[in-house]
């Protein structure tokens, strides 16, 4: 097989491949909570910025989930988590790439008098089937 046939059939394949193995953008927060915070203030607030991120360029597709623990063995200073999925890290770059300055960010920042979440972590989850 000649080189550029080779070449063409390698890269079909990389574009037939992707698909299947595209891995959402996962970033979890660790969370803090003012000592008079409920738990329908953290939501109304994540709903807020929710709706905000959804505005920005690669937010359109975002999902958020509010984790607050129910049976806990060691989780030091946590008190609940905030998760966002992106479908692709894509949409996950372009979405960071809008975030300075935005509604979002503002909201954010409001949202500090009664959540803080100082450390993320960002990860690959890929759907088990």
């Amino acid at each position: 097989m000649n080189k550029t046939a080779c070449l063409m059939l390698v890269l079909v394949l990389v574009f037939v491949a992707a698909p299947v193995f595209a891995a959402e953008a996962t970033q979890m927060w660790s969370c803090e909570l003012d000592d008079d915070a409920t738990e329908a203030e953290v939501m109304a607030g994540a709903a807020a910025w929710l709706e905000a991120a959804k505005k920005l360029d690669g937010g359109k597709n975002l999902e958020a989930y509010v984790y607050f623990p129910v049976a806990v063995n060691a989780m030091g200073e946590m008190d609940a988590m905030f998760v966002v999925v992106a479908p692709s890290f894509e949409e996950w770059g372009k979405f960071w790439d809008a975030y300075e300055g935005s509604e979002a960010a503002i909201i954010e920042n409001q949202n500090n008098e009664t959540v803080v979440c100082p450390d993320s972590v960002l990860w690959e989850s890929i759907k088990v089937k």
